[in-house]
């Protein structure tokens, strides 16, 4: 299978290959997009092949041929940092975005696929104690409905919608040993008649099998040894197999790659071929190959794994800041390449 491997950078925008990772082309000038953009994260569309969105510091982006043309989509997001995107999996009508520093941390939502959206009443202060200003780093939908969602905020907490985003519920002071922490950095929604959540905190997995009721706290530096944890990945297809990217500190000097495949029970490290020089930043997998995942450390270190996160070998090419990740199955029908291999 042909791929398009991206990685989105503070700087460099969206970079992209063709052939597995040998070479990497930075966006051509003259689209919407800047080639020295800051890209915050990416989103797979579901619908429509080689279709991705971008969220920028300036706003809302588009690439219809695996990342080689972008266009802006004019829409309330435009001038605000979009720092997350998510799509319902049962209608992908239904997508949320949440934004954040340097602009104002909101929630946004939109009902018909991307084409237009509108802003809720979930608001954070323009600043915040820890990290100036507040942003919102992680949302998660749940895989039956499209109208469940929760929202992780960085120093701003964890909040839970069964509306859309009409009316709200903050969650994380039900949590154990919370200790004020609200620090939200990922969540993911696992599927089953009651549907499991990870909520990641900067030092903390928080746990629930009962639909958010009641949680299980693992401490980072108890459980694992480091102690900021970042990231979370589901394997695509899976409401067992979950990966945890965690580190000693931001940016910090190292890194570890945890596997669950018991929905985060119990966590084993995966194999890292390599050193890495800094704390994993992002994950990148799809549905059209389970197997092939990403993961990027922030100052820039690229990792691949052929076997669903067990192994990670990590790649020649090293980037500026990795902000986000993924890979979309086929590469463009004309690649349009850039004069410069980068």
């Amino acid at each position: 299978m042909q791929k398009t491997l991206l990685v989105s950078t503070d700087g460099q925008a969206i970079m992209r290959s063709h052939d597995g990772g040998t070479n990497w082309y930075r966006i051509n000038v003259g689209q919407d997009l800047e080639y020295d953009d800051c890209v915050r994260c990416l989103l797979v569309d579901p619908r429509r092949n080689g279709a991705i969105w971008a969220g920028s510091e300036r706003g809302l982006f588009r690439s219809e041929d695996c990342g080689a043309h972008w266009h802006q989509v004019d829409c309330a997001l435009s001038g605000f940092a979009v720092w997350k995107l998510a799509v319902s999996e049962s209608n992908p009508d239904y997508m949320y975005a949440g934004t954040g520093s340097p602009t104002r941390a909101a929630f946004f939502r939109s009902k018909d696929g991307g084409k237009t959206w509108e802003q809720t009443d979930l608001l954070m202060p323009e600043r915040c104690a820890g990290v100036s200003r507040p942003r919102m780093l992680a949302l998660a939908v749940n895989p039956r409905d499209p109208l469940d969602v929760w929202v992780g905020v960085e120093a701003g907490g964890l909040f839970r919608s069964r509306d859309g985003g009409d009316h709200w519920q903050e969650i994380h002071p039900q949590w154990p040993d919370h200790a004020g922490n609200t620090d939200i950095h990922s969540i993911l929604i696992l599927d089953g008649e009651v549907p499991i959540i990870l909520a990641l905190v900067v030092n903390a997995l928080y746990r629930s099998a009962d639909d958010g009721r009641t949680w299980t706290r693992f401490h980072a530096r108890d459980t694992w040894g480091l102690r900021y944890a970042r990231v979370l990945l589901r394997k695509p297809g899976s409401d067992r197999d979950v990966l945890i990217g965690i580190g000693d500190g931001t940016p910090g000097t190292t890194t570890l790659i945890l596997q669950s495949q018991d929905a985060g029970e119990t966590w084993q490290s995966a194999e890292l071929a390599g050193d890495p020089n800094s704390c994993l930043w992002a994950f990148g997998a799809h549905r059209a190959d389970p197997e092939v995942m990403m993961a990027g450390t922030k100052f820039g270190h690229l990792f691949m794994s052929a076997d669903g996160g067990r192994h990670w070998a990590k790649q020649r090419r090293e980037f500026s800041e990795i902000t986000d990740m993924a890979w979309l199955p086929g590469v463009p029908a004309q690649l349009d390449l850039p004069h410069e291999t980068q």
